[in-house]
Formats: C-alpha cells, structure tokens, sequence
C-alpha cells in the first residue's frame, strides 16, 4: 500500500448519526396591518407567562416555514394569513429548537386570543417598547419596525 492510498484510507468516514441533528424550527409572526404589528401575551408556560411575543409556533415535519406560520396564526389566532418574507437572524430557544420570524400579512378574520394567549395589541412603530417583550422577540423589533415603515408590507390602504 502506498502512502497516498493509506492517507485515504485513514479519513473518517462522516455518518448521518455524526453530524448533529437539524434543530426543530419554531416560526414566529409579525403580522402586519395599517402600519402596525400584531403582539400576543402568554398565558403560559409560567417562565413566559405575562410577556409578549410574536405568535407561531413549532414547524411540523415535511410543513415548510411559510405552511408552519399560516397554520399557527389559524390555529392560535382564528385568522388567515400569508407568510411574506423571512425577517434576519436565528434563534436557538433551547438545544434542537430554533426560532426564526416572518413577516405576514393578514388575508382575513379578526385575531382573538384562542391559544396560549390571554391578550392581543396592534403595535404602531412608537409603540413597540410598550409591553414586555420575551426576550427573542424583543431581538427582531428592529426588524418589524422597518416592516411598518415601509410603504405596501402588509397595509392595504398604501396599494390605494
């Protein structure tokens, strides 16, 4: 055997049960209307409950973020939306989970608290430091602030 070939020969062969698992993803929505962002308080679990976020929820397997985002506003909010674009960053909520956000717009229905929540507020851009973010949401603000100071993101009056 030549020194090449026994070079090769010695490389790690990489397994599927040597990378690390793809972490679960967690989707959250800033879901804009008439300039302003829909925040959601927790109800539970107690180590969250009382602040605020962005509502979604955990992608299921083979659900693309945009389906997980959709289905999550119907399921937690009652309404019908539509994922736009994916808002920068990552988070890591805990090991195998991590939280991305989008924007989204609302197509129809009023949002009312139906899970996980005990209130809902429309935020205007002034007003997004008015309640007490959870903490990974708190990190994107900068982000959904320019959403509701960009004219056409969700605001139906500006395409008028």
């Amino acid at each position: 055997m030549d020194a090449t070939h026994a070079t090769h020969a010695a490389q790690p062969v990489e397994r599927a049960a040597d990378r690390p698992a793809e972490p679960r993803i967690v989707v959250g929505g800033a879901l804009v209307r008439d300039g302003r962002v829909l925040a959601a308080r927790r109800s539970a679990p107690e180590a969250v409950a009382g602040r605020w976020e962005f509502p979604g929820g955990k992608a299921e397997p083979g659900e693309t973020e945009a389906q997980a985002l959709e289905r999550e506003l119907l399921e937690e909010l009652g309404v019908r939306a539509r994922a736009l674009s994916r808002l920068p960053g990552a988070w890591a909520v805990r090991p195998g989970l991590e939280l991305r956000f989008w924007a989204a717009e609302l197509l129809a229905g009023e949002p009312r608290a139906l899970q996980d929540h005990d209130a809902l507020r429309w935020l205007g851009p002034d007003e997004l430091d008015a309640v007490d973010w959870i903490d990974h949401d708190r990190d994107v603000l900068p982000h959904v602030a320019g959403l509701l100071t960009r004219p056409g993101t969700g605001d139906a009056q500006s395409a008028g």
